[in-house]
């Protein structure tokens, strides 16, 4: 992406958005973030970054580094310095446009939000954690030293000092729980504006197609005609048609028009698919169709599951059966199918990796030969009775063994490296399927042939 690209996406943003260089060079700017400072765009053109802030330039250089470095979005916190004198705290989330490259520098998109009052509660809660934490410290001390006074006084401690730690996590959780929840937010907003920022002109052009198309076949019949009552043209009108080979275009001016209306109604279904995956801030029992849901989510995931120079082709075998509208949270459904299928498509590039695709053994049946080099993920649906319906998405990679299988919906844990997984996508979605829609969600795996993970919910789910 371009400066002048990145100005022309976020001209319609609201959100303070820098686009920068893995040097930290400001790259473009919007409106926004002009007000923020105090300053007009071109007076920003060309600065570093570290001349706009108050961290240490170590700091910013190490969080563009982290920035580039990861798929996932990361946050920060930026204090910047105002055009009047003052500071302004600001909460930060990175994410890398073009990865760095021999060829050319990391582009990295920054997007800023003041967070004076959510900065002050996260700040709170931080204070209120470290004081636990301290109050944890000293419960441990009087427990060594009144241990061999009272025994009586050890135990009541040991049980204080237990709940405390118990208070601590949740306090732990919460505040990872709120950054996920306000990322999942911020995504939905950002591809709702998107989609309705396409959607408008692709209209506009799909209902003009029609008459486009209409009148060219009139212009062309008219052109006919007249070839048909006056077939002798002057040599200059000859000369042109032999020029334009217009048989040649009469045959391939209906094909543009078809091509063209089916690019955009693909667009269109597209948008649609955005709309369908932004309800992610809808906090409301409504009924859905879930494989609308599956089908948006796959969306998103479009260009994670085509072939690149490092990956095979993903592909997605859909067995779908005949549910009815499903009352639950669709929102947050939406999210549990991003996060296993996230998992899954992790799992098979793992798999790639390991070189699972690579090599074939000689005696294998055609059948094992297509499972073993072709990456898939196989998504079934199906009614189970009157009241429940299931949702099973399965891929064939390396599978998990039983010590990883019994702590996957833990908080915090993850087996992915730093920065790639944060441990609460699954506990977050086991959270939303069984305390949320009162179903249920496991996994099932044997190393060596993939995993399935089965969701199990109400049709008439209740909170």
């Amino acid at each position: 992406m371009t400066p002048e690209q990145f100005l022309e996406f976020a001209r319609v943003l609201p959100e303070p958005l820098l686009l920068v260089s893995g040097e930290g060079q400001l790259l473009a700017t919007n409106k926004p973030v002009a007000d923020m400072l105090g300053l007009r765009r071109q007076e920003l053109r060309g600065k570093m970054l570290v001349e706009i802030v108050t961290e240490p330039a170590n700091d910013i250089l190490k969080y563009l580094q982290a920035c580039s470095s990861s798929r996932a979005m990361v946050i920060g916190s930026l204090t910047l310095r105002k055009n009047d004198g003052q500071t302004l705290i600001c909460r930060s989330q990175g994410a890398v446009i073009q990865p760095w490259s021999p060829g050319c520098s990391a582009l990295i998109l920054l997007r800023l939000e003041n967070r004076t009052l959510t900065s002050s509660n996260f700040v709170l809660l931080n204070e209120k954690i470290d004081e636990l934490a301290k109050e944890v410290h000293r419960r441990k001390q009087a427990e060594e030293a009144l241990k061999k006074a009272n025994q009586e006084l050890e135990i009541r401690v040991e049980e204080r000092t237990t709940a405390l730690q118990e208070t601590l996590n949740e306090l732990q959780l919460t505040q990872t729980q709120l950054i996920q929840a306000e990322k999942m937010s911020s995504l939905g907003q950002m591809v709702a504006g998107i989609a309705h920022e396409i959607n408008n002109p692709v209209s506009f052009i799909y209902g003009n197609l029609h008459h486009a198309h209409k009148y060219t076949q009139d212009l062309l019949k008219l052109v006919q005609i007249y070839q048909q009552f006056c077939p002798s043209s002057p040599p200059e009108i000859q000369e042109q048609i032999e020029e334009i080979d217009l048989d040649f275009l009469i045959q391939d001016i209906t094909k543009l028009f078809q091509s063209m209306t089916v690019g955009t109604e693909r667009i269109q279904e597209i948008v649609k698919s955005l709309r369908n995956f932004s309800r992610l801030d809808e906090a409301e029992l409504k009924q859905v169709n879930i494989h609308e849901g599956i089908d948006s989510t796959l969306m998103i995931f479009e260009h994670r599951l085509q072939a690149t120079h490092e990956y095979p082709e993903i592909k997605v075998i859909k067995k779908y059966s005949q549910l009815p509208n499903i009352t639950c949270y669709p929102g947050q459904l939406n999210q549990v199918f991003m996060n296993i299928l996230a998992n899954a498509i992790d799992a098979l590039e793992v798999s790639a990796n390991n070189g699972q695709w690579s090599a074939v053994n000689s005696q294998t049946t055609d059948n094992q030969k297509l499972t073993k080099n072709n990456p898939e993920i196989q998504i079934k649906t199906e009614v189970i009775d009157k009241n429940w319906i299931a949702v099973s998405i399965a891929d064939n990679a390396l599978g998990i063994n039983e010590q990883v299988r019994s702590k996957l919906f833990d908080p915090f844990f993850t087996t992915k490296t730093v920065g790639k997984g944060t441990g609460l996508g699954l506990y977050i979605s086991y959270q939303i399927i069984v305390e949320k829609h009162n179903g249920q969600l496991n996994c099932f795996s044997v190393p060596g042939k993939g995993a399935e993970f089965v969701i199990k919910i109400p049709i008439q789910s209740a909170s």
